[in-house]
């Protein structure tokens, strides 16, 4: 008897087409409907893909297409129109021949290396943000240390309390301060009624009105980091220091600041960064004599409609701030292969 060729295995017909599948091939393919659905279902079978490609979407639309576009004024020249800038690139028609013509105005870069004005704008800048940042780490440091070493139940009420003010609107926070700082204020009126001044203090106006609203405003963004890095410290290693005979101070100093380095590094930024370019507080707490390149931007692009110049200030300051956390990256990464066992 002939033994006939085995059957063939089923052919399995795949996993049935999910809703969006389906809504994508009734609709007409131009539709916004379909391309939605077909956007979804794409989604749906690479999902570790969308995952990773959806940030770079969000960085590519509201990171670099603003800095090309603000790239892009820069280099153009301030006319009286609307907009207030002459175009980059123009079609050019002579003699019925036509031709790109791009031009570059490179004078709004070299008003800022060669006007003083700017020059001290930027390095004022880098003080005062600087300054404000020590205190900043001042405060914070102690802060949220003595968190993390309260008891679990108190944490989160405590933590809470740091982040409390972001309740309320920033505007709100810092036009609060005036009325603490001024002349008539309740700074002054409760020193004053205690007998530790004969006259008003004048805070308001100064620098030092501008470093106590930036510590106030970016206590949050300091202590939060610094917290996470003491959070996860056991606790043991400072009794063994101290068992060791090593003082408090001394095992807080060799021992706690070390391990919550990387949370001091991660704060610091979080404070420096945006207070370099710092607009509302040195406007509204700041006098005439606090310069900082955050208000000459604001003069430059509303009151004088400089466009091209306020933009070349914008990538100037945007590069004093990248190229530095660059390389302390690039240094930590070289560091940490060193110190890598091999």
């Amino acid at each position: 008897m002939q033994q006939g060729r085995p059957a063939p295995p089923p052919i399995s017909p795949g996993p049935p087409p999910t809703p969006f599948e389906v809504l994508d091939r009734t609709l007409p393919p131009t539709s916004p409907w379909a391309i939605g659905a077909r956007l979804i279902s794409l989604i749906e079978k690479r999902g570790r893909s969308a995952v990773i490609f959806i940030p770079y979407v969000w960085l590519v639309l509201f990171f670099l297409v603003p800095f090309f576009i603000v790239l892009k004024l820069s280099f153009s020249e301030a006319v009286l129109a609307q907009p207030p800038y002459a175009p980059l690139l123009d079609l050019v028609d002579e003699a019925g021949n036509w031709y790109l013509s791009a031009r570059f105005n490179l004078s709004n870069y070299i008003t800022l290396l060669t006007d003083d004005l700017y020059v001290r704008a930027y390095l004022s800048s880098l003080k005062i943000a600087a300054t404000a940042t020590l205190l900043t780490l001042a405060v914070a440091l102690p802060l949220a240390y003595a968190i993390a070493r309260a008891p679990e139940s108190w944490r989160l009420t405590l933590l809470m309390l740091i982040i409390l003010p972001f309740w309320t609107s920033f505007l709100i926070r810092v036009y609060a301060w005036i009325g603490i700082l001024k002349n008539e204020g309740l700074l002054n009126a409760l020193l004053l009624g205690l007998g530790l001044i004969s006259e008003p203090l004048i805070i308001l106006n100064t620098n030092v009105a501008v470093y106590i609203g930036i510590v106030y405003s970016y206590l949050p963004f300091m202590v939060l980091p610094i917290y996470a890095s003491f959070d996860r410290m056991d606790p043991s290693l400072i009794e063994a220091a101290i068992d060791l005979g090593c003082r408090p101070s001394t095992s807080f100093w060799k021992i706690t600041v070390p391990i919550a380095f990387p949370g001091i590094v991660a704060g610091c930024m979080l404070v420096f960064i945006p207070a370099v370019g710092e607009f509302v507080i040195p406007d509204l707490l700041g006098g005439s004599q606090t310069l900082m390149i955050g208000r000459l931007l604001w003069v430059e692009f509303f009151s004088n409609r400089d466009w091209p110049l306020a933009s070349a200030v914008a990538i100037v300051l945007l590069l004093i701030l990248v190229l530095p956390i660059m390389y302390f990256q690039r240094s930590q990464a070289r560091r940490a292969e060193r110190e890598a066992p091999q």
